[in-house]
């Protein structure tokens, strides 16, 4: 089976690669350091010599090179699971936070998806099958401190995500939405998880994996997973 993931040199794109690999599927990755994305992808391939993982250094705010992407992808393979995981998070209130942070986020959190999605969708219509994972936030659930932009645009790419499921149900293709909580990333690199207070990355990606086995006739629409102790 043929997998794209955007976002996939680490945290909770990676755990998504990985846990993919162990069924020897072909991979396309992109994130946008090629030296992270390339460790990764040489990890992956040592680690599971059945998968075939393809890398591709993209900056998904930039339409053209998202672009890019797809023809790579289209014409390298015939993708039947497409995870939208790139994005950006950057802190702050809309009332201070730094002029341009709004259009930042939404490039990278909402039209990265937007675009990769169209550009990959003609196959998975042409194929008659497909499943679309779109990885938002609890953010996109309700408001919260230091929000801001960030929270913004997940809530618009929850709305992407169930306009598209809307329009794709009678097509064979599955759109699926991911609200992840507090998730041991990046993001979280300062905190002590030695309590084990928050998820971790292959948690979610478990979670993706598994809805992708059900029958033709049943879809995952939402997956809300949080700590076991609520969010922080």
């Amino acid at each position: 089976m043929d997998i794209v993931i955007s976002g996939a040199s680490k945290g909770i794109g990676r755990a998504i690669a990985e846990e993919f690999a162990k069924d020897g599927h072909r991979l396309f990755l992109c994130a946008r350091n090629y030296d992270v994305l390339g460790q990764t992808a040489h990890e992956l391939r040592t680690k599971f010599p059945a998968a075939e993982i393809l890398v591709m250094a993209v900056d998904l705010s930039l339409k053209n090179e998202v672009n890019n992407f797809v023809s790579w992808c289209t014409q390298n393979g015939s993708p039947e699971i497409l995870v939208n995981n790139a994005g950006a998070f950057m802190p702050g209130n809309i009332s201070d936070e730094p002029d341009g942070n709004l259009e930042s986020m939404m490039l990278t959190n909402l039209y990265s998806a937007y675009y990769l999605t169209r550009g990959i969708l003609p196959m998975m219509k042409m194929n008659k099958r497909g499943h679309i994972f779109n990885i938002c936030s609890v953010a996109a659930l309700k408001a919260y401190e230091d929000g801001g932009s960030y929270s913004i645009s997940k809530f618009a790419l929850d709305g992407f995500s169930k306009n598209l499921r809307y329009e794709l149900r009678t097509s064979g293709i599955k759109v699926t939405t991911v609200f992840p909580g507090a998730v041991l990333t990046e993001s979280w690199r300062d905190f002590d998880n030695s309590g084990k207070r928050i998820m971790e990355s292959k948690d979610i990606a478990q979670m993706i994996n598994a809805a992708t086995k059900l029958s033709v006739q049943a879809v995952v629409e939402d997956i809300i997973i949080r700590p076991q102790l609520g969010d922080l």
